[in-house]
């Protein structure tokens, strides 16, 4: 039976509040689950402590098997449980296509008007 340490949703519309439990990876993001190993409020500050994580059970849950998802895997790196790997994705901060295009639009007509600008520059230089 394949673990995971994951998220279930709980508190009611537009107010979310999360439970960090143990379950089968087959059963449903908010069904059944095995054990109930901590809390997670996004709504309270970040200072505050929004996370609350019973690091007991969280090492017994991972030395028999369970994989934690990459939301608890942050909060476990924080809380100091577990090393989580730095990722890169350096190409997400690129603009895509249209924003490309439009860019190099006007890149082209800022160099076509500085072209226009300089001999007309030129020329009233050598008038004066």
């Amino acid at each position: 039976m394949p673990l995971k340490i994951r998220l279930a949703r709980a508190g009611s519309k537009k107010r979310p509040y999360y439970h960090v439990v143990i379950a089968d990876a087959r059963s449903p993001r908010d069904g059944r689950f095995i054990e109930s190993i901590g809390s997670w409020n996004p709504l309270l500050p970040k200072d505050g402590e929004r996370v609350k994580v019973d690091a007991d059970r969280v090492k017994h849950w991972l030395a028999h098997g369970a994989q934690p998802t990459d939301r608890v895997l942050r909060f476990l790196d924080e809380a100091g449980l577990v090393k989580r790997d730095a990722r890169s994705n350096p190409k997400k901060a690129e603009p895509g296509k249209k924003a490309q295009e439009r860019a190099s639009l006007l890149k082209k007509a800022q160099e076509d008007a500085a072209a226009a600008a300089a001999p007309a520059e030129a020329e009233a230089a050598t008038a004066e």
